[in-house]
């Protein structure tokens, strides 16, 4: 039936055509507002689109933790509509929103119907104050390209929300600090209106049809990273990046560049690629501590099979070999694997002689797994170390060993173990890392270090952060990108002083460039296995999601993956478990006891929810590693703020404050004066 819906600034009529019910009574709501707590305007619509016989009536409230005033007003459709089929816009224009906003519609006592809801706005306020600095600049660039899907955004390019290949910095007037064009078929030359972005940090043109010379970029001093590969740039490399005080990462390779590689490039603190370019030179350096990028897989493996060799056969006097030694004498610079601006060094070859020393003969058994057994040792030096030993009929054997030396040689990163080397003598492999003094994360949350103290929820926060720090850089910063696979409790590590990193990655792959997955047999450990990549054996970055929302699940409840006593007769594991409880709002059922409510309701939701994203049981539905980071750090700052509440013994001010945010104003939602009884189950949040 056609709905009367008065404006064109409400809903359109097909939407107000729709409603959901509350058929049990009441309809509950908890929305995530992002870019919140600030000031807004809320309002709902509603239409009468049901036919209510003469014994029927829809009345009901909106009931709103802390206000009580609210819940006294009677929304009653027909009635304030004047009419059926109309539309009722009740709302309020100036209110205190919070990031998470909690309420219901329940019906009234003398009604026969539940609530109805026919649509919901919620919007904030933002101060442009002119709009970000670079509008104009980048208007001009997209001006060239106004047939491209991507050109089609429109508006201020960072406010109220950046573009989607744009980033801006928080200023009030922002400036654009990163361009992500890679492979959007770009032409002509480079767009000079670039060198304009005096903020810029990041720039990526990689992968696209752009001719012609590189612009000079002196005037965008905050530059740290220039990706123009895989283009048909000509000319020289211009001397003006030299001047780029913050530059550390420049790749230029497999393009058409010619003459002389300026020498103050070269000397540069610089991860830098120029292969591919056939009449580029270098000219002579003094000094340089360019970072030497290693190449492709195949690279890889002559790269491990020519360090092995060298370690079997050299001379006592001679034990040490650097990466770029054998360089120099063996390996073509390829492909880039690892975007760090650490150096690139090789693996360390122990002798087992070594190694017996180091470990006392084995003396100290500190864990194991599938691999082996991993003793304590320390070198001769001081430095403790981790030696994990292959057992001779281990399931990982040895291509999992090659696999994680060379994967470990390639790659550096805070956050992951550091790898010193290895050992290869007869049947005997070993592998030489970091010693972690305290330990796994399993340990901490339901292994027998939990009997001496239980981590504290900001604590667990920042063991996320830290470990999904490690994993956005084997997903984003290594090309191709780097697929853990075996992601786990156990296989994170924490440092004296409590600082995550990842380990292990005997089952890594890495990904084929252009491909969607990578066909592979199904390896990895119950209870974190992606049930989709079980299933199609095509494994993608979005199966090492899947683990890692499990791990959130994990710090959340203090519980293991798989259990047959803690989940309940209908539960198998951690995921079904988890999901029943946060769906249907009750959170408090899976929160970790030991945790003795010392925490933030409001970052438990965050990290909750998004963790039940990360286990979605398709791929595609599931966020990157990078969002997954970003709701975590959040969910930080907000930790901290209610912790600095606690320790401030501040629980009237928490309190106040919570009820002012939530303060949503005296809503036009009739002039009932019927007092609800205030249901303090309400002040619990619910689910969706």
């Amino acid at each position: 039936m056609p709905i009367d819906v008065n404006s064109d600034d409400n809903p359109p009529e097909k939407v107000m055509q729709t409603a959901v019910v509350g058929t049990n009574g009441s309809l509950t709501y908890r929305l995530n507002l992002d870019g919140f707590p600030g000031f807004g305007w809320a309002y709902c619509y509603f239409a009468e689109i049901e036919d209510l016989g003469s014994d029927e009536s829809r009345k009901f409230r909106l009931i709103l933790p802390g206000n009580t005033d609210i819940s006294k007003a009677v929304v009653n459709i027909e009635e304030n509509a004047h009419g059926k089929y109309r539309l009722y816009e009740p709302g309020y224009t100036n209110l205190s929103l919070p990031f998470v906003l909690s309420f219901r519609f329940g019906k009234t006592s003398d009604s026969s119907m539940g609530p109805l809801l026919n649509a919901m706005e919620i919007n904030k306020y933002l101060e442009k104050n002119g709009g970000s600095l670079d509008g104009t600049v980048i208007g001009n660039m997209v001006s060239y390209y106004s047939s491209a899907d991507w050109a089609q955004e429109g508006g201020d390019p960072c406010l109220p929300v950046p573009w989607s290949w744009v980033q801006c910095d928080s200023d009030p007037q922002p400036k654009i600090t990163k361009i992500s064009l890679s492979r959007k078929n770009l032409t002509g030359s480079i767009s000079s209106d670039l060198t304009k972005l005096t903020g810029l940090v990041e720039l990526w043109l990689d992968g696209n049809l752009l001719t012609g010379p590189i612009p000079d970029f002196s005037g965008c001093t905050d530059l740290k990273i220039i990706h123009l590969e895989n283009n048909q740039l000509t000319g020289g490399l211009p001397s003006s990046l030299i001047s780029l005080p913050n530059l550390r990462e420049l790749y230029v390779q497999d393009n058409m560049l010619s003459g002389t590689i300026p020498s103050g490039l070269l000397n540069k603190d610089l991860v830098f690629n120029y292969t591919g370019n056939i009449n580029l030179q270098k000219g002579n350096k003094k000094g340089s501590h360019i970072t030497i990028i290693i190449g492709s897989s195949v690279g890889a493996a002559v790269l491990l099979i020519g360090t092995i060799v060298s370690c079997l056969f050299m001379s006592k006097g001679k034990k040490k070999y650097s990466e770029r030694d054998q360089l120099e004498h063996a390996l073509p610079v390829g492909r880039l694997v690892s975007k760090t601006d650490a150096p690139t060094e090789a693996a360390q070859c122990f002798t087992f002689c070594e190694i017996e020393d180091a470990t006392r003969k084995f003396e100290k058994k500190i864990g194991s797994g599938g691999f082996g057994v991993v003793f304590y040792g320390k070198m001769k030096d001081g430095k403790e170390i981790a030696v994990k030993v292959l057992s001779s009929n281990s399931y990982q054997g040895k291509r999992e060993f090659s696999n994680e030396v060379t994967l470990l040689s390639r790659i550096h990163h805070r956050n992951l173990v550091q790898f010193l080397g290895y050992c290869q003598e007869g049947d005997r492999c070993m592998l030489v890392y970091e010693f972690m003094h305290n330990g796994t994360l399993k340990e901490h949350l339901y292994g027998p270090l939990t009997h001496e103290h239980s981590i504290p929820w900001i604590k667990r926060l920042e063991v996320a952060e830290d470990a999904a720090k490690g994993i956005e850089y084997l997903h984003t910063g290594c090309v191709p990108a780097i697929i853990h696979r075996d992601l786990k409790s156990s296989n994170i590590l924490l440092d004296k002083h409590m600082k995550a990193k990842v380990s292990d990655f005997g089952l890594s792959k890495l990904a084929v460039d252009g491909a969607s997955h990578v066909s592979s047999i199904v390896r990895g450990t119950v209870g974190y296995l992606d049930p989709e990549y079980y299933i199609s054996q095509q494994l993608t970055d979005k199966s090492d999601i899947y683990s890692f929302g499990v791990i959130l699940l994990e710090l959340i409840s203090g519980q293991e993956a798989i259990s047959n006593e803690s989940f309940g007769i209908n539960c198998r594991n951690i995921v079904q478990w988890a999901k029943l409880h946060i769906e249907s709002g009750d959170i408090q059922g899976i929160i970790d006891p030991s945790l003795n409510h010392e925490f933030d309701i409001q970052s438990m939701w965050k990290i909750a929810e998004k963790a039940l994203m990360c286990v979605q049981p398709h791929g595609h539905m599931r966020p990157s590693i990078s969002e997954v980071l970003k709701e975590i750090q959040d969910a930080i700052v907000i930790e901290k703020e209610a912790m600095s509440v606690r320790e401030g013994n501040s629980d009237d001010i928490s309190r106040n404050s919570l009820h002012s945010s939530l303060n949503m104003g005296l809503l036009d939602m009739g002039g009932a004066d019927n007092y609800l009884t205030f249901d303090e189950s309400i002040t619990r949040p619910s689910a969706r």
